[in-house]
């Protein structure tokens, strides 16, 4: 079982940025890629960002490209989102998720929601206008 717990969550004015971070139990961090999905009020869960068990390969969502960073430090099992150029838009509850190192695990499923094994409780970033 691994166990993941996001932080950093918070409200920041537009424009600004916040780091998040999720820390999982366990000794076998680099066997996960790891994911970062939102929830914006009466909405679906969206992809946002992922990274491979490496932190080699990372995939995200168009409307944060060039804006978010995920990062990985296999040292500390944990992941992390840097949000840069925030916007009301992006304000949601943050999850870190975490898939299986498997075969059918790509750069292309990390997007889906369904490669996910195992998720925390959330964050929430809320950006004012």
């Amino acid at each position: 079982q691994v166990q993941l717990v996001e932080s950093g969550g918070g409200l920041v004015q537009a424009g600004g940025s916040l780091r998040l971070s999720c820390t999982t139990s366990g000794r076998t961090f680099n066997n996960y890629a790891m994911g970062w999905f939102r929830q914006a009020a009466g909405k679906e869960l969206e992809f946002v960002a992922a990274t491979s068990w490496s932190g080699g390969s990372t995939t995200y969502a168009d409307s944060v490209k060039g804006r978010f960073t995920i990062s990985r430090d296999n040292a500390k099992n944990t992941v992390y989102l840097q949000m840069k150029s925030l916007q009301p838009k992006a304000t949601a509850v943050y999850y870190c998720a975490a898939a299986r190192r498997t075969s059918r695990i790509t750069i292309t499923t990390m997007k889906v929601l369904g490669a996910y094994d195992y998720w925390g409780q959330g964050t929430q970033v809320t950006v004012s206008s």
